[in-house]
This record gives structure tokens, sequence and C-alpha cells, in this order.
């Protein structure tokens, strides 16, 4: 797994927004910054109960691109890390570094544009809409619902 690319626009806003503009060079540094959205990072991945252990998240806001470390039980926990991270408004690219315990082949990926439905996401990968639960669960817990899909978002499409 290289680098990913995702759109700065798009995502979770975990950090930046008022606060960012608020804060000058005396209140805040870069690496003070910098710090504060790894941490926004690294807590979100852990709301997702993906089970990866010894994770470090670094953030370079220049860049913004953000660097994971760490353990993942297998294959699709380190690819939803990886959409965690890079589902973030600010994000545009993910260096996931990541150890798999048990590896598995690697999923495809979608980038969501406007009037894709999952369903036919799932025609365009599969050639059948009704398998459209397979890429919603593939991307659990950061999918709510089918219908909540964003232009921008990334998507894992896994093997069938």
């Amino acid at each position: 797994m290289g680098l990913f690319s995702f759109i700065k626009e798009a995502g979770e806003k975990l950090f930046g927004g008022k606060e960012a503009q608020a804060a000058t060079p005396a209140a805040a540094s870069q690496d003070d910054l910098n710090g504060k959205a790894a941490s926004a990072i690294q807590t979100y991945i852990g709301t997702q109960n993906l089970g990866v252990s010894n994770l470090q998240v670094s953030y370079d806001g220049n860049q913004g691109k953000v660097t994971v470390k760490g353990e993942a039980p297998t294959q699709a926990a380190k690819e939803k890390v990886t959409l965690c991270c890079g589902n973030v408004a600010s994000v545009t690219s993910v260096d996931n570094q990541m150890t798999v315990t048990n590896p598995e082949p690697e999923a495809q990926y979608h980038d969501v544009v406007r009037g894709d439905t999952l369903s036919a996401i799932a025609k365009k990968y599969y050639g059948d809409a009704n398998k459209y639960p397979a890429i919603f669960e593939a991307n659990k817990p950061m999918l709510s619902h089918p219908d909540k899909i964003y232009p921008g978002q990334k998507l894992r499409i896994p093997t069938l």
C-alpha cells in the first residue's frame, strides 16, 4: 500500500475551520497545529474500533499529508485506517506504513463523484447493483448509512 491521494476539501471536519483561522503565529506554532490535527485523526481512528495497536499518527499541514504507523489485524482494517485519515478535510495524501497481522489481497478504491450511489458503484465493479451491501459493509463504520456518501469521498471496493 503506497501513498494515497485524497480531495482536500472533502471529508470529516475534525480540525481547522474557526480554530485554525483564530490561531496566530503567537498563539500556536505550526508544530502545535500539526500535533492537534494528528491527535484529532488518531482519536477519530480510535472511535472506529478497527482493532489497530501501537497507532502513531503524524500530520504535515503544509503538505496536507498524514503518515500512520502501527499494527492492523487485517488488510481491511489497514485500508479503513487509510480511509479514516484521508476522508478528513484538509488531508490530501496518506502514507500508511502499518503492518498487517493477517495479510490479504488489497481492495480497489473508488472516488465518489456527484450522482454516484452505492448501487451504481456496485454495478460498475461487480456487474450487479444489488451487491451494494458488500461496499457498504467494507466501509463501515465510516459509513453510517448506504445513502450517505459524498463527492470526493474514497471508498474501499472489496473483492467478492
